[in-house]
């Protein structure tokens, strides 16, 4: 078989493959299958977004407290400055 013969037959093989897979593709069943798949990863992305924000309320809760923390503690420095300016 010359280099020519191979490359034609290599050549309508994969055009036949080609044609036959678009059709498997393209069918009800893979329709349904690529339905099903993209409800699902939507049902996924909503999960998700939906534990984001969970998060994202419980970090600024956390960082309110923090700043309150801070907020206290600096003002009872100040206080305790303020004393030990009285004494003097």
């Amino acid at each position: 078989m010359n280099k020519v013969t191979k490359n034609l037959l290599l050549f309508c093989g994969g055009t036949l493959f080609g044609s036959a897979g678009f059709r498997i593709l393209s069918s009800k069943d893979a329709r349904k299958v690529y339905t099903h798949t993209t409800a699902a990863v939507l049902r996924m992305r909503e999960d998700v977004t939906d534990t984001v924000t969970c998060v994202q309320e419980h970090c600024s809760d956390i960082l309110a407290d923090a700043k309150e923390i801070n907020a206290k503690r600096a003002a009872a420095d100040e206080c305790e400055e303020v004393a030990d300016t009285c004494e003097e």
